[in-house]
């Protein structure tokens, strides 16, 4: 046995990977400041915005876009570790429209708990991300820290025109998801040691996938807002979506594309259930219409290294769907924009 089977990184973190994310509840009163607010004319999305990424205007009809993201071992497989938490950051870079330019690697490790090799395999990996992304692991920063972290601050850049923002949508708009529901059940099921091994590749195969469609998706009109799925489950991005562009959404619950409905049934019924969905729950419950148990912990589930929320012209639907049946992609379409009414998300 070597020592990659020996020790499981999983079993060095509280929380596994977006799942980890401080809720959106909890956010807001981190970020909340007295201070001025000083202007930049040139910011087009910053932190007030709660989009994806940053983007600034550097004339000539381009933007730069930058964003960041790392967390803690939601695999054991170290190299898995780095490409997956590669992958998820440079997806805030796809969800803008924006191609990668490169990245710097943020590294935390427990010098004197895990054998440094594991982390020259998680470097490595993230290394093997960026080369699929076609941009450099340019640099990056390493500290001491009880629990293994890994993760990326990105750049990118993009034709401003291109930009897109999770607000904007317009009513009657379709909404699509490109990944499947379900890697934090499949992972908490992990951590509890009761995930059967014929699913451990499930939520890993889905996390390795980039996003690179979103780079696609930026340059179609008829694409009006986007952002991907991660830490506060799809329930939590479509409300921001939907506050954002001041609308709100009908989801049809069997139409969501799960990563492996039998499976996800099997550890929902054995309490499977990530305590970052009732966190999620908790942040934005009440912006949801009345929905079931089952519903809330599929739809509530944070994802690592999700699927992008794409939402699209109803004019253009048939355009949309024939470009990703031309791609290596994949869209579901899973509900549509509606006028603000009470509640921001029903779910039918």
């Amino acid at each position: 046995m070597n020592k990659t089977e020996e020790i499981k990184l999983t079993q060095y973190s509280h929380g596994a990977g977006c799942g980890c994310k401080i809720s959106p509840q909890v956010l807001d009163q981190i970020l909340k400041t007295a201070q001025e607010k000083i202007p930049f004319p040139n910011l087009l999305v910053g932190n007030d915005e709660r989009d994806d990424a940053a983007v600034m205007d550097i004339g000539d009809g381009k933007s730069i876009v930058s964003t960041t993201d790392f967390f803690m071992p939601i695999v054991d497989d170290p190299v898995d570790f780095g490409k997956i938490a590669s992958i998820n950051a440079i997806s805030d870079i796809y969800a803008m429209g924006a191609k990668p330019l490169m990245a710097i690697a943020i590294l935390g490790w427990p010098v004197n708990t895990v054998p440094i090799e594991y982390a020259n395999m998680v470097i490595e990996g993230g290394r093997a991300a960026c080369a699929e992304a076609g941009i450099p692991l340019a640099g990056g920063h390493s500290i001491d820290s009880p629990e293994p972290i890994f993760g990326l601050a990105v750049t990118g850049i993009l034709d401003t025109k291109n930009l897109k923002k999770n607000g904007g949508a317009q009513e009657g708009d379709y909404l699509y998801l490109s990944k499947g529901l379900g890697v934090g059940i499949l992972s908490t099921a992990q951590k509890k040691e009761i995930r059967l091994p014929e699913h451990d590749h499930i939520a890993t195969d889905s996390m390795l996938k980039l996003n690179k469609l979103g780079a696609e998706l930026g340059k179609q009109d008829y694409v009006h807002a986007m952002t991907d799925v991660t830490g506060f489950g799809l329930l939590g991005h479509l409300t921001e979506m939907c506050a954002a562009s001041q609308l709100s959404a009908e989801l049809i619950f069997d139409q969501v594309p799960l990563l492996h409905k039998e499976a996800l049934d099997y550890y929902l019924d054995k309490g499977s259930v990530p305590g970052g969905t009732n966190r999620n729950w908790a942040s934005y419950g009440h912006k949801i219409a009345p929905v079931s148990d089952y519903q809330k912990n599929i739809l509530a589930d944070p994802q690592t290294s999700g699927g992008l929320l794409v939402a699209i012209s109803a004019d253009h639907k048939d355009e949309f769907e024939k470009l990703i049946e031309n791609s290596e992609y994949s869209a579901h379409p899973i509900g549509q924009m509606k006028a603000k009414i009470e509640f921001d998300v029903y779910v039918k």
